[in-house]
């Protein structure tokens, strides 16, 4: 028996666990799952005879080396933080190891090293990092193959609510990190290429300045831009690309009414507020309004913003409970993002009967023979349930895929690496058809920067 071991047990980690269980027997595997918190690897284990859980402490230098020693291979679906500390140690004792995670500053230094010992340490194959990466460089090497030259490149993804379970006004419940939506956009401008023009978005300007997407049988779609879309070029080989934009996927409505946080201060997190424990709903509002004597915070609000009463966007604020006197915050020195965020679980957090839905839309534009042409990939998964869900299989199962062929030494390659080169793309790319993650390719009109419009 060959072990695999698994530190995390997160929302992403089930559908990984499900696949290499289901494969145990037949690939001769021994799974450990290690967390700091074992029932929640007990669950997911479900008492497999081939699998185990096990309370684990990444910052227990003696049980890390002890279960890394023991592993075939690693794979650490920890927050990305703490993802270096199990990689020195793989480094140490000659592990090859799996992460969803974006390659850190750290574990880029350690390249040199990694092939040295002839090891492969693969980042980003999840979904966005990792499937995004997979089904881009499938296109792109493709068309490049073919003798086309690449001039526009549009990647989007969305983590979103099901359209059977879209049932409130903001079509947005949280299927993956809250504080990740509430501070979405922050730390500095929007940077992208439009038609050869570098283009910036400060955040005060983000979530208004959108690009319309159709989906064929989920309608329509907005997206905003990811702050910076420039680091693909050198990643994809588009060096000379002349349109390059990243973005993030919401219902068409949901940048607007965001906005009106935006404006009003609500997703700051560079201070925190005095109080904020005993502050209700409507406290926190009024907060960040004038003060008057006489009008109520609702009048003070649209007066402000300017929003007439019979406005969507007023139902939609209405929808989310935050006049309410009676509700308290409840977070001591809370910032206003932190508050915010508590707000929102209370109106945007899953049920037990809802599911979840991940969209990713790429457009290729290139020329071929003095004519341009342009090619629509899009993908859509949804989840079975709150334990499998769509974040999860997106997630978890490229992640395990690349683990049994990194075990099987079917991926050859060493060093740190991320998904972008076809030994590794293409056979995880073909497996995940087989679960449904299939991209739907269409071959449409090339519009250039006309597609564009932000």
């Amino acid at each position: 028996m060959r072990t695999i071991l698994i530190i995390g047990a997160g929302k992403s980690t089930a559908s990984l666990i499900k696949y290499l269980l289901d494969k145990s027997n037949s690939e001769h595997l021994k799974v450990r799952l290690g967390d700091k918190n074992k029932s929640a690897a007990l669950k997911l284990i479900n008492g497999h005879p081939n699998g185990s859980a096990f309370d684990f402490d990444i910052f227990n230098i003696k049980q890390r080396a002890d279960e890394i020693q023991k592993a075939d291979i690693v794979v650490s679906m920890l927050p990305a933080r703490f993802h270096i500390e199990a990689a020195k140690d793989c480094l140490k004792f000659g592990k090859n190891m799996i992460t969803a995670s974006y390659v850190s500053k750290e574990m880029q230094k350690l390249n040199k090293n990694v092939e040295k010992k002839g090891l492969l340490f693969i980042n980003e194959i999840g979904v966005d990092p990792g499937i995004d990466h997979m089904s881009a460089m499938q296109v792109i090497d493709r068309i490049k193959s073919n003798g086309g030259k690449m001039i526009l490149f549009e990647s989007f993804t969305g983590g979103l609510v099901a359209p059977e379970s879209d049932d409130n006004l903001w079509q947005y419940k949280f299927t993956w990190n809250p504080r990740n939506v509430v501070i979405a956009g922050q730390g500095g401008a929007a940077k992208f290429i439009q038609e050869k023009k570098f283009k910036y978005i400060p955040y005060n300007r983000l979530f208004r300045r959108t690009e319309f997407l159709e989906v064929e049988g989920y309608g329509r779609f907005e997206a905003y831009a990811n702050r910076d879309s420039l680091k693909y070029q050198s990643v994809y080989g588009l060096e000379k690309i002349e349109t390059l934009y990243r973005g993030t996927i919401r219902r068409v409505g949901f940048g607007k009414a965001w906005q009106i946080f935006v404006k009003l201060g609500m997703t700051d997190d560079s201070y925190t507020i005095e109080g904020s424990e005993i502050m209700s709903n409507r406290d926190f509002i009024n907060s960040f309004l004038p003060y008057s004597p006489s009008d109520s915070v609702e009048l003070k609000l649209r007066h402000q913003l300017k929003i007439d009463q019979d406005d969507i966007l007023w139902d939609k604020l209405e929808e989310l409970d935050i006049f309410n006197s009676e509700k308290k915050i409840g977070i001591k020195n809370a910032t206003p993002a932190q508050i915010l965020q508590k707000i929102l679980l209370n109106k945007w957090t899953l049920s037990n009967e809802d599911k979840d839905m991940i969209v990713m839309y790429h457009k290729f534009g290139y020329e071929k023979g003095g004519k341009k042409y342009q090619i629509d990939a899009t993908m859509v998964c949804k989840g079975e349930n709150q334990t499998y869900t769509a974040m999860a299989k997106t997630v978890g199962l490229p992640v395990a895929i690349a683990t049994l062929k990194v075990l099987n030494n079917e991926i050859k390659l060493k060093g740190v690496k991320i998904p972008i080169e076809k030994s590794i793309y293409k056979p995880i790319l073909q497996e995940l058809e087989d679960f449904g993650i299939i991209f739907n390719e269409k071959n449409v009109k090339y519009l250039g920067y006309n597609s564009l419009n932000v």
